[in-house]
C-alpha cells in the first residue's frame, strides 16, 4: 500500500471512530458467521459418515441434521446482522466526508472554480464517496472474511489430514493472489484511462447543457454531439479493454482453483480407497474448498475495486487538500460596522501575475455616500467589486474599512455586511420565492413583499399563475435578463447590509424599468456606503463622486457636473450615450 493510501486511510479513520462500537459488533457478527460457515462441512461429514452403509444405520442422525440446519441458518443470520449494524457506519462516513468536501469547495476562491470544470468536480465527489462505501464494505465483508475462512480451513486441514492437503491449499492460494495482483495492476492502468474519458465526457455534457441557448443560437447541436461522441468513443474503447482483461483475470483464477481442487479430491479419493479416510472426509474436503475458493473468486474484483476506491478517494481528498487562496488570518476579528467607510489605498492587482488589471488605485467611499466607477470594458471596474468582497485579495496596496485592512476581519462576518447586485445574475433552478429569499432564507412574508415592491417585481409576480412558486429554470433561463436583475436587487435588499455594491445593476433593463429601479436603488443606497459600477452614465449622475478608469488606472474623478466641465473622457462618454439615446427616441 502506498504512502498516499495510508494518508487516505488516516483521513478516513476519525469518521469510523465515531462508530467504533458498531464496528466491533459488526466484526463479532462477522466472526460468528464464519465460524458457523466453516462448521457446516464438519457437521455434514458426521452426517454422511453416520448414514454410510459401513455403520449399518439403524436410526436417523436427527441431532446432527438439526445442527446442520441451525449452522446454515446462523451463517446467514449473523451475516445479515453484520450488514444491518455496519450500514450506518458506511452511510454516515460517506455523508460527513461529502459534506466536508462540499463546504471546502465553497471556501475556495473564485480563481479555483474558474479554472475547474464543475461537471468534473461533481464526478470526483461522486466517485470518492462511492469509493468510501466500497472500501469499507469490501474490507469488512470480503477481505476479513477470506482471512478468517482461510485461517479456519488451514487449521482443520492441518489437524485432520496430512501435510499435502495444507501444502496444496496454501500453494494454490499463494499463486492465486500473486496472479490476481499482477493482472489487476495491469488492469488498473486501463481503468484509470476509462475514468479519465468518463470524467471528460461528463464535464462536456454538463458544460454543453448549461450553455443550451448558445448551442441553439449557433445551430451547433451536431457539433456538440460530435464532440461528446469523441469522448464517449474513447471511453468505450478503454471500457472494452477493461472488460476483456477481466475475462482474462477470471479464466486464470478459475484454472488455478480447478487444478488445486482436482489435486485435493484425488488425494482424498485415494485415502477413501485405501480405507484411511471416509466418504465423509471427501465431503468435508470438498465443502471446505468450495467455501474457501468461492470468495477467492471475487478477490480480483475486490482488489480492483479497492484499488480504484483509493484512487477515487485520493482525488476527492486532494480537493480537501487544496489550500484556500482567501483564508482568515490568525487573530482575525469580527466585522461589526456601525458607519463603514471604504478606502482603496494604492491598490494593484493581477489575475495571472503577468498583466496588471488595476494599478495604484486610490479612492474613498465615505460612510453613507455613493461612489461610482465608470470606464470602458476591461478597465478593471468589476475587479474592484471582487476585491472589495474578497473574492480575490489585492496584489499590492490595501483595502481599508473603518481604518482596518479587510484581511484582518473574519470573512464570514465581513461578507455578511456587503450586498452585491452582479452584472450577470445566475439563479438557482428552484422557485422564484426561493431565489428572492436567498438573501435571507428565514425572512417573513412581509419582508418578502416589501423587497418585491422595492425591486418593481410586484406586477411580474402577480402575472405568474403560480406566483412565488414558479420555477425559474436552469440558471434562470425561464425569466428575462431584466427580471433576473430585479430578482438579484430584491434579494440584495433583503440581505440589508451596510455596504452595497451595484455592478451594472440596470444594464439589462429597458428605459422605463430603469427609471423605476433607479428610484429603488437610490432608496436602498440612502445611508449606506455604496459602490456603483455603471455603464449607463444616466444612472450615476447623483453619485457623490465619479471615478473614471482606463486600463486599470484612475484618469478622472469628480462629480457629474465637474467631469462634464473638464471636457475629458467622462464628458466624451456622456455625450456619446446622450446621442445614442436621442437616436433611439427618434427611431
Amino acid at each position: 500500500m502506498t504512502k498516499t493510501n495510508w494518508v487516505t486511510l488516516k483521513s478516513l479513520a476519525p469518521y469510523l471512530w465515531d462508530f467504533k462500537y458498531r464496528v466491533i459488533v459488526a466484526l463479532v457478527f462477522l466472526t460468528l458467521a464464519k465460524v458457523a460457515n466453516v462448521s457446516v462441512p464438519l457437521v455434514l461429514k458426521d452426517v454422511v459418515d453416520s448414514l454410510s452403509s459401513q455403520n449399518q444405520v439403524i436410526f436417523l442422525p436427527l441431532a446432527l441434521l438439526l445442527t446442520y440446519g441451525a449452522l446454515r441458518l446462523c451463517a446467514v443470520v449473523f451475516a445479515e446482522l453484520r450488514d444491518v449494524v455496519f450500514v450506518k457506519v458506511t452511510r454516515r462516513a460517506t455523508r460527513k466526508i461529502a459534506l466536508k468536501v462540499f463546504r471546502h469547495l465553497h471556501d475556495l476562491s473564485l480563481k479555483f472554480h474558474l479554472e475547474r470544470h464543475t461537471g468534473g468536480i461533481s464526478r470526483e465527489i461522486e466517485r470518492g464517496t462511492r469509493g468510501i462505501s466500497i472500501l469499507l464494505t469490501y474490507s469488512l465483508f470480503s477481505i476479513i472474511p477470506v482471512i478468517l475462512e482461510f485461517t479456519f480451513v488451514a487449521a482443520i486441514l492441518l489437524d485432520r489430514f496430512d501435510w499435502r492437503f495444507a501444502a496444496i491449499t496454501f500453494s494454490a492460494v499463494f499463486v492465486y493472489l500473486i496472479y490476481t495482483f499482477f493482472v489487476s495492476e495491469w488492469r488498473m492502468s486501463i481503468r484509470r484511462e476509462a475514468n479519465e474519458w468518463d470524467t471528460r465526457s461528463n464535464s462536456h455534457a454538463v458544460d454543453s447543457l448549461l450553455n443550451y441557448e448558445t448551442v441553439k443560437y449557433f445551430n451547433n447541436e451536431d457539433y456538440e454531439a460530435e464532440r461528446y461522441d469523441t469522448f464517449l468513443r474513447e471511453y468505450e474503447t478503454a471500457d472494452v479493454k477493461t472488460e476483456t482483461s477481466l475475462g482474462l483475470l477470471n479464466i486464470g483464477q478459475s484454472v488455478i482453483i480447478a487444478l488445486a481442487v482436482t489435486a485435493l479430491m484425488i488425494l482424498t479419493s485415494q485415502g477413501v480407497v485405501a480405507q484411511k479416510m471416509t466418504i465423509g472426509d471427501l465431503v468435508l474436503v470438498n465443502g471446505l474448498l468450495i467455501q474457501l475458493y468461492i470468495p477467492l473468486n471475487f478477490m480480483g474484483m475486490v482488489y480492483r475495486e479497492i484499488k480504484q476506491s483509493f484512487i477515487d478517494m485520493n482525488k476527492m481528498f486532494s480537493l480537501l487538500d487544496t489550500p484556500q487562496d482567501i483564508a482568515d488570518r490568525p487573530g482575525a476579528i469580527l466585522f461589526e460596522p456601525s458607519s463603514p467607510t471604504v478606502e482603496f489605498k494604492n491598490v494593484s492587482f493581477s489575475y495571472d501575475g503577468r498583466r496588471e488589471t488595476l494599478s495604484d488605485v486610490s479612492f474613498v467611499v465615505p460612510n453613507g455616500k455613493t461612489v461610482a466607477i465608470v470606464g470602458e470594458s476591461g478597465s478593471g471596474k468589476t475587479t474592484l467589486a471582487r476585491l472589495l468582497f474578497r473574492l480575490y485579495d489585492v496584489s499590492d496596496g490595501v483595502i481599508l474599512i473603518d481604518g482596518k485592512d479587510v484581511r484582518d476581519y473574519l470573512q464570514d462576518s465581513y461578507r455578511r455586511s456587503i450586498g452585491v447586485v452582479p452584472q450577470d445574475t445566475v439563479l438557482f433552478n428552484d422557485t422564484l420565492g426561493f431565489n428572492i429569499k436567498y438573501g435571507q432564507p428565514l425572512c417573513s412574508q412581509g419582508d418578502l413583499d416589501r423587497v418585491v415592491h422595492l425591486a418593481q417585481l410586484e406586477n411580474f409576480v402577480k402575472a405568474l399563475p403560480d406566483g412565488f412558486e414558479t420555477t425559474v429554470g436552469e440558471r434562470g433561463l425561464k425569466v428575462s435578463g431584466g427580471e433576473k436583475q430585479r430578482i438579484s436587487i430584491a434579494r440584495a435588499i433583503l440581505k440589508n447590509p451596510p455596504i452595497m455594491i451595484f455592478d451594472e445593476a440596470t444594464s439589462s433593463l429597458d428605459s422605463g424599468s430603469e427609471r423605476l429601479i433607479q428610484l429603488a436603488l437610490d432608496g436602498v443606497s440612502k445611508n449606506r456606503t455604496t459602490l456603483v459600477i455603471a455603464h449607463r452614465l444616466s444612472t450615476i449622475v447623483h453619485a457623490h463622486e465619479i471615478i473614471v478608469l482606463d486600463a486599470g488606472k484612475i484618469i478622472e474623478r469628480g462629480s457629474h457636473r465637474e467631469l462634464l466641465e473638464k471636457g475629458g473622457r467622462y464628458s466624451y462618454m456622456w455625450n456619446l450615450q446622450q446621442s445614442k439615446s436621442q437616436v433611439e427616441i427618434k427611431g
